[in-house]
C-alpha cells in the first residue's frame, strides 16, 4: 500500500472501528464491510470529516450471494458420460447461503485526497431492506432505485423507490439467482386487440450441457487427412 492509502486506513480504523471491518479486495482497492445500524454515519462522516472527504458516489452495486462459491459444472465422477451435476441442478433456493445472502456495495472517490474506497453492507432483513443514502449523496437516488428494480432489494427513507430499468408490471427481479434464465412472462402483439400483452412463459426452462470431445482412434486417419488451414 501508498503512504496515503496506509494514512487512510489509520483514519478509518480510528475513527470507525467499531462500525467497520476490513475485507480482502482482489483488485487492489480498500474495501470495508459496514454494520447496517451504522451504515448512515459511517457514509456521513466519510462524506464530511476532515481525513476523508469522499464527496461523489460514484456507483451502488446489488449482490446475490445465493450458491457463492459453488461451481455448477466441477465435478469428479462424470468425466466419462460427459454429464455433470448441472444436469440435474438443484433447486437454487435450496443452495447456497441463506444468511447474509443480499449486499449492496458502495464506491466512493475523494476527489480532494485521490482515493478510492470500497463499502459493503449486508441486508439481514426479509425482505432485504437497508437505509438510504440518497440524502447524502444525491447520486444514490437513481443507484437505489436499480438495485431495487434488480435484486429486489429495499431502502428504507428513499424518496421515490421504483423500477427504473425494467417495464411496467414486470414480475420478480432479474438479477437474483433464483430468478428463472427465461423469466416469468412474455411479451407479444397481439393483431386481434391491437396491442402488447403479457402472457405466460412458453419457453420450457433446461440445462445445456457442455459437449465432451475425447479421443477416439477411430477418427485418427480422418484427422490427418483434414488439411491444416480448414
Amino acid at each position: 500500500m501508498s503512504v496515503t492509502t496506509d494514512k487512510l486506513v489509520a483514519d478509518m480504523e480510528a475513527r470507525f472501528s467499531n462500525a467497520l471491518k476490513r475485507v480482502p479486495s482482489r483488485v487492489d482497492q480498500l474495501t470495508y464491510e459496514v454494520s447496517t445500524a451504522g451504515l448512515r454515519e459511517v457514509c456521513r462522516g466519510l462524506r464530511d470529516l476532515e481525513p476523508f472527504h469522499f464527496e461523489q458516489l460514484m456507483d451502488v452495486c446489488g449482490v446475490d450471494y445465493l450458491g457463492y462459491g459453488e461451481a455448477d459444472w466441477q465435478t469428479e465422477d462424470a468425466t466419462r458420460t460427459g454429464f455433470s451435476r448441472g444436469v440435474d441442478r438443484h433447486p437454487p433456493q435450496a443452495r447456497g447461503r441463506t444468511q447474509r445472502r443480499f449486499a449492496v456495495v458502495y464506491h466512493l472517490l475523494s476527489v480532494r485526497h485521490n482515493q478510492r474506497l470500497r463499502l459493503r453492507a449486508f441486508c439481514a432483513d426479509e425482505p432485504p431492506m437497508l437505509d438510504s443514502v440518497a440524502d447524502i449523496w444525491a447520486s444514490a437516488n437513481w443507484y437505489e432505485r436499480e438495485v431495487f428494480d434488480l435484486y429486489g432489494i429495499l431502502f428504507n427513507g428513499h424518496p421515490d423507490l421504483r423500477r427504473i430499468l425494467t417495464d411496467y408490471g414486470f414480475t420478480g427481479h432479474p438479477f437474483r439467482k433464483d430468478f428463472p434464465l427465461s423469466g416469468n412472462v412474455e411479451v407479444r402483439y397481439d393483431p386481434e386487440k391491437k396491442r402488447v400483452i403479457y402472457e405466460p412463459v412458453s419457453i420450457e426452462p433446461r440445462v445445456l450441457v457442455p459437449r465432451v470431445i475425447r479421443h477416439d482412434p477411430r477418427y485418427e486417419e480422418a484427422c490427418k487427412q483434414v488439411p491444416k488451414n480448414a
